[in-house]
């Protein structure tokens, strides 16, 4: 059996205060699309960026890909697209693509392939700052996606996007999970729950539910994510 491509233990992390995690558990399968959902402020973005190894904990272990998180060694493995694009404003899509391309290494062939796998073709050499929100995320979103890193953090990925845009960029995550590659996806649209193969469902720093899709709607006994969610949710608040 493949070793899980994260493994959380006991994490704690308080901000002042506030306790946001206080020894949290989470495993997630290597090689599979796995969501994150859950309520704004429940955690998920924390729980994201102690997997990237950029956010201070207070006790606990996360291991990522076998190494401890935030290890010189994933430097190159893991990559982490924000919910705020983190791209130069006063550069073009192909100078960005570029720049980080040598940053992580990325052969220069990488810079089309992600261009392409995006729809920016036709903006490759606009400045990013001239391009609308939606974009910009696309953009950083191939930075995201240049070279071969064996997990792929993306929070909230779609948002601002079509339809019709969603729909390719989930063939092109299924593609990266076919091929070897292991993602980590947050995301407030619902329907989008259908397309992953694993769903963790968080509220209030708490891990409320590991399951299936089909689990999901299944134990619920409702016919589509909302509902479900919801569900989940009311019984976690009447526990």
């Amino acid at each position: 059996m493949k070793a899980p491509a994260v493994e959380v233990c006991g994490l704690q992390v308080r901000r002042g205060r506030t306790t946001v995690f206080d020894g949290l558990d989470v495993t997630i399968a290597a090689g599979a699309i796995t969501r994150l959902l859950g309520p704004s402020g429940c955690g998920k973005t924390t729980l994201m960026r102690s997997i990237v190894g950029v956010q201070k904990t207070a006790g606990g272990t996360v291991t990522v890909l076998g190494e401890p998180a935030g290890s010189a060694q994933l430097r190159h493995l893991v990559a982490y697209d924000t919910q705020a694009a983190s791209v130069y404003p006063d550069l073009t899509v192909r100078q960005n693509l570029r720049y980080f391309a040598g940053v992580v290494g990325a052969p220069r062939g990488d810079i089309d392939r992600v261009i392409g796998q995006v729809s920016l073709q036709g903006q490759a050499d606009q400045l990013v700052s001239s391009l609308s929100g939606g974009q910009e995320n696309r953009v950083s979103l191939a930075v995201a996606m240049l070279g071969s890193p064996e997990l792929i953090i993306l929070d909230e990925p779609t948002v601002g996007l079509d339809p019709v845009l969603r729909e390719e960029l989930w063939k092109v995550f299924r593609t990266l999970a076919e091929g070897g590659a292991t993602l980590l996806v947050s995301s407030h649209v619902m329907d989008e729950a259908l397309r992953c193969d694993r769903l963790l469902l968080m509220r209030a720093g708490k891990l409320i539910a590991d399951t299936t899709p089909d689990g999901l709607l299944a134990e619920t006994g409702t016919s589509d994510p909302d509902a479900a969610f919801l569900t989940l949710i009311e019984r976690e608040a009447a526990a």
